[in-house]
């Protein structure tokens, strides 16, 4: 089945819980970013806060998890999953970058799983992860999320 699907029905079909579920596991292992069902959401009657926090937990959470799995399972399982040129990327990007890096990667379309997993391979403490994490994502997915919501009052819906 269509990873797309399985998250358009998540959302359609468990609200919240569903759109939890796509941020947590975008942040670790699946591709699928939760920006456009948190804008649908919140243009088809989910309140954009309530959206934008329930995301940023679940990606928190999801990145905590991208965190150990980068921390327990190292480096040769991240170039099966990402490629060595995400490493190395990677790797220039947290030296030049530490803590900043994750809120960067947190609220820009880099691929926040891949940073998640380099903070557990370069060993970044778990707070400092978490905090630039929610810095990062929070803003992110509140203005997505109240884009949303300002569309479906435009278009009437």
């Amino acid at each position: 089945m269509d990873l797309y699907l399985i998250a358009q029905n998540l959302i359609n079909d468990y609200g919240y819980l569903g759109m939890f579920l796509i941020a947590f596991t975008e942040a670790f292992i699946q591709p699928i970013p939760p920006d456009l069902y948190i804008i649908g959401a919140s243009a088809f009657g989910l309140d954009p806060l309530t959206c934008a926090i329930v995301a940023t937990i679940g990606s928190v959470s999801g990145g905590g998890v991208g965190h150990f799995l980068g921390y327990r399972l190292g480096t040769p399982i991240f170039i099966k999953l990402f490629g060595e040129k995400y490493l190395i990327k990677g790797e220039e990007f947290f030296d030049r970058y530490g803590i900043w890096g994750v809120l960067i990667a947190g609220f820009s379309p880099l691929p926040y799983k891949v940073a998640a997993w380099l903070a557990g391979i370069f060993e970044m403490k778990i707070l400092h992860f978490s905090i630039g994490t929610l810095i990062g994502r929070f803003p992110r997915f509140l203005l997505v999320a109240y884009f949303g919501h300002s569309v479906a009052v435009f278009f009437g819906l």
